[in-house]
């Protein structure tokens, strides 16, 4: 014990910050153990806490490792002398941890703040009633920023010509988007790269508020859906005629089937303007459509799924430590509607377990496969152990549903808080040019009202013809691990 107590003395001389996740050490010290045996063994050691530290302690090898946040060390005369850092988490195993959406207020279905309800209370179960993983930055004075959940490293600005502002010509296409990155050289790094639509959303924060429909040029009183104590941020440059909202960041994922743009590919973006997923068309009335873009660096396998099936109708995601429902609502419910069946399964002890949620906005588009559509898979854009339901959609095609979020897609109205945020897992359909057409693709996150009637909105909503259902279909989630 003696010696276990100098080691960590040793640690606590290393500038580290704060512990990490159980799930994700000990899913390191069990990679090891099966990769490594020849330096971690014998295999399946309890794990014990120091401070904040984690550690396994192996006696055939006299070897130790153990994490502190997203850094792991190693300590044992196979490795050299003293403490050796060997690396980060996700230089060893996938890390996808969902960064929180950082709601914190909870909403009616007509639009209004209301006290957050008790269990059981009308609107419970909404994504300010749950605390994931709390959004943590680190502002490394060097044009970047360090994502302390995700180890994702981000440069700080969208400032692409480097004249101190944020504007229309900072934009870039996507083909320029990607050389930029690639050729990008910040804080003595070259290895930056175009974010993958998964990395680039779990920048988003639902704090912000929508401004769409505001036709003044005042945003001073506005909200961005990206947090600006550590990112710099701007609206779209109405001095060149742009609107409020064309604040779109490029990713690098194109959409694997066609959109209603002009004939070429499709690119995913998210909008920290209005809070939303959508497929550009990367083309614009016969030009190159143009976007902000922040480069990123460091996890690159972040966004990817290890899905395992338990046999029991239930999914979990190893990278997450989320456990989802197989199976869907096979129904469309409103918003409170759904709130009260995912209380009515819990009443029932859905699966054995009574702590399902309905999942908030982040967690719900972790599951979109990006690589599957109706078009292109004859699927649902979700890994194919789920089952989702199939619908007719307002073309009259076969398609899959939208799914509710419990997260308020709030909005800079008096009815600030009357409509929700959804993912589409099936086309993403939209009223253009008298037809209904996949607008922006499976897999964009959009919004609806929280209640009310489809049949008001014959034509859809907003400048794409956005289709309105109200009537979203559920999928349960609870975390992993909890008895």
């Amino acid at each position: 014990m003696r010696k276990l107590a100098a080691v960590f003395t040793l640690l606590l001389c290393v500038n580290t910050s704060f512990a990490d996740n159980l799930t994700n050490s000990n899913r390191l010290f069990d990679f090891v153990e099966e990769s490594y045996p020849q330096f971690f063994s014998p295999a399946g050691q309890e794990t014990f806490g120091l401070d904040q530290y984690l550690g396994r302690y192996y006696a055939d090898t006299d070897t130790y490792i153990a994490t502190s946040g997203n850094t792991v060390y190693v300590y044992g005369e196979v490795f050299g002398e003293g403490v050796v850092e060997a690396g980060g988490l996700s230089d060893f195993i996938t890390i996808s941890d969902v960064v929180d959406t950082s709601q914190i207020k909870c909403y009616n279905d007509t639009g209004s703040e209301i006290d957050c309800p008790s269990a059981g209370g009308d609107f419970f179960g909404q994504d300010a009633q749950f605390t994931g993983n709390t959004p943590t930055y680190t502002n490394n004075q060097d044009g970047t920023i360090t994502d302390n959940i995700t180890s994702l490293v981000w440069q700080q600005s969208a400032d692409t010509d480097g004249d101190s502002d944020i504007d229309a010509a900072d934009k870039l296409s996507y083909a320029q988007a990607q050389a930029y990155c690639e050729d990008l050289i910040l804080a003595g790094s070259t290895d930056w790269r175009l974010p993958s639509i998964k990395q680039l959303y779990s920048l988003i924060d639902f704090t912000g508020t929508d401004p769409s429909g505001y036709e003044g040029t005042n945003t001073s009183n506005m909200i961005p859906f990206i947090d600006t104590n550590y990112f710099d941020f701007d609206y779209g440059d109405t001095n060149a005629g742009e609107r409020i909202i064309d604040a779109q960041y490029a990713s690098s994922n194109l959409y694997v089937s066609n959109t209603a743009n002009e004939g070429g590919a499709t690119l995913f973006g998210v909008n920290f303007a209005d809070g939303r997923i959508k497929g550009y068309g990367l083309t614009l009335f016969g030009q190159d459509k143009t976007f902000f873009v922040i480069c990123v660096r460091g996890n690159t396998n972040y966004g990817q799924n290890d899905f395992a099936d338990n046999g029991d109708t239930s999914i979990t995601n190893h990278t997450n430590n989320l456990m989802w429902a197989q199976d869907d609502s096979a129904m469309g419910y409103d918003w409170e509607e759904a709130l009260n069946w995912v209380k009515q399964q819990n009443s029932s002890s859905y699966l054995g377990y009574s702590d399902w949620r309905l999942p908030n906005a982040k967690e719900l588009q972790s599951l979109v496969d990006y690589q599957r559509s109706p078009d292109t898979t004859g699927s649902a854009a979700i890994d194919p152990l789920f089952n989702s339901t199939a619908i007719t959609n307002e073309a009259g095609d076969m398609d899959y549903p939208a799914y509710w979020s419990s997260t308020t897609h709030a909005n800079w109205t008096t009815s600030a808080g009357a409509n929700a945020a959804y993912v589409n897992f099936g086309r993403s359909m939209g009223y253009m040019n008298n037809n209904w057409v996949d607008v922006h693709g499976a897999g964009a996150q959009r919004s609806d009202p929280k209640t009310g009637d489809p049949a008001d909105y014959p034509t859809g909503h907003g400048p794409q013809g956005d289709a309105i259902r109200i009537y979203n279909y559920v999928r349960l989630v609870r975390d992993a691990g909890t008895p």
